[in-house]
C-alpha cells in the first residue's frame, strides 16, 4: 500500500477517569488531521484537558454510513483519521463499524489504539469465570424481547455480559428474575472509573431487591454480568476410580479395548472414558 495513503487509528478514550488514557492514544490525537467523534462537544472536553486542537467531525449512529464514505476520501486523499467514541472502545455498543468495515475493504490500514473498556474493566474486577464468556451489548428496549433473550442465554454454561441503561436496569433485572433462577450468580457494576464506582457481586434475587430499594443503584451506566448455568458434573467427568482403573488398563492395552473394558466394569460412558483416555496420553495403538 503506497504511504501516501492515510491510516484510520482506532482510538480507546477514558471511559470516565480522565487519566485512564494512554500516552500513545493522546500523541495519537495529537498528531492526526482530523477526529471522528461520536458526540463533538463530549469527546471536546476530553481534548481541552490534554491540550489537543486537532479538527473535530461527527460519526454518530444516524449519519456514519454516509459519512464513513467521505472519511475514507480522505483517507484515500493522504489524511490520517483517529475514531473515536464518547468513551471506551470505538464499536463496542458504540458507532464505526461501518467506517472500519469500508477501510478494511479498501485495503488500507486500521490500527488499534488500545485503552479502557467497560466490559474488560467489569470482567477483570467481577470474580466470575473470564476464560469463556460472551458480550451481548444492550438488552432489547422491550420487556418481551427482553425476556425471550434471557431464555436463549440462561442455560449457557459460560459468563455473559451486557451493557444497561439506568432507565432500565430495573425492568432488565425483573425481567431476568422471571426467566433466569434467583440463586444465579451476578455481579452489577455501575460508573466504572466514576466518584460513585459500585461493582456488587451477589445473587439475582438480592441484586433486584438492592435496585428496587436503593435509587443510587438505578443511576449510572451499568455493566451486568451473569454466571453461566451449572453443569452436572457426572455428565462431564468421569469418576475417580473409573479413571483409576482406565489408568490401569492402559497399561496393558490399547486406547480402544481399555476404554472397552473400563466401560464394561464401571458401567462409565464409552464417550468420556475415551476422552479421558486421550487426556492421559498412554496405552498402545488405538
Amino acid at each position: 500500500m503506497p504511504t501516501l495513503y492515510g491510516k484510520l487509528y482506532v482510538v480507546a478514550t477514558p471511559i470516565g477517569n480522565l487519566a485512564d488514557i494512554s500516552f500513545r492514544a493522546v500523541e495519537t490525537l495529537k498528531q492526526v488531521d482530523l477526529i471522528a467523534a461520536e458526540d463533538t462537544r463530549h469527546v471536546r472536553m476530553l481534548l481541552q484537558h490534554y491540550g489537543i486542537t486537532n479538527r473535530l467531525v461527527s460519526l454518530h449512529q444516524h449519519n456514519e454510513e454516509k459519512a464513513a464514505l467521505g472519511l475514507l476520501e480522505k483517507l484515500r486523499a493522504g489524511q490520517s483519521i483517529a475514531l473515536v467514541s464518547d468513551a471506551g472502545t470505538p464499536l463496542l455498543s458504540d458507532p464505526g463499524m461501518p467506517l472500519v468495515k469500508l477501510v478494511k475493504e479498501a485495503g488500507l490500514d486500521v490500527v488499534p489504539i488500545p485503552g479502557a473498556c467497560a466490559l474488560i474493566a467489569a470482567l477483570s474486577a467481577a470474580g466470575l469465570p473470564v476464560n469463556k464468556f460472551t458480550f451481548e451489548g444492550f438488552t432489547p428496549r422491550t420487556s418481551s424481547a427482553r425476556k425471550t433473550f434471557f431464555a436463549e442465554k440462561v442455560a449457557g454454561p459460560y459468563t455473559w455480559v451486557f451493557y444497561e441503561s439506568s432507565h432500565r436496569i430495573l425492568a432488565s433485572l425483573q425481567d431476568m428474575a422471571e426467566i433466569v433462577p434467583l440463586d444465579r450468580e451476578i455481579v452489577i457494576a455501575r460508573e466504572l472509573t466514576k466518584l460513585h464506582e459500585t461493582i456488587v457481586k451477589t445473587n439475582l434475587a438480592d441484586a433486584l431487591e438492592r435496585v428496587s430499594q436503593d435509587e443510587n443503584m438505578r443511576k449510572g451506566e451499568f455493566v451486568v454480568i451473569v454466571d453461566g448455568a451449572q453443569i452436572d458434573k457426572k455428565e462431564q467427568d468421569i469418576s475417580a476410580e473409573q479413571e483409576r482403573i482406565l489408568g490401569v488398563l492402559l497399561k496393558e492395552c490399547s486406547i480402544k479395548s481399555a476404554v472397552a473394558m473400563a466401560a464394561e466394569i464401571t458401567g462409565g460412558r464409552k464417550k468420556l472414558l475415551y476422552q479421558a483416555a486421550l487426556a492421559m496420553g498412554t496405552g498402545g495403538e488405538a
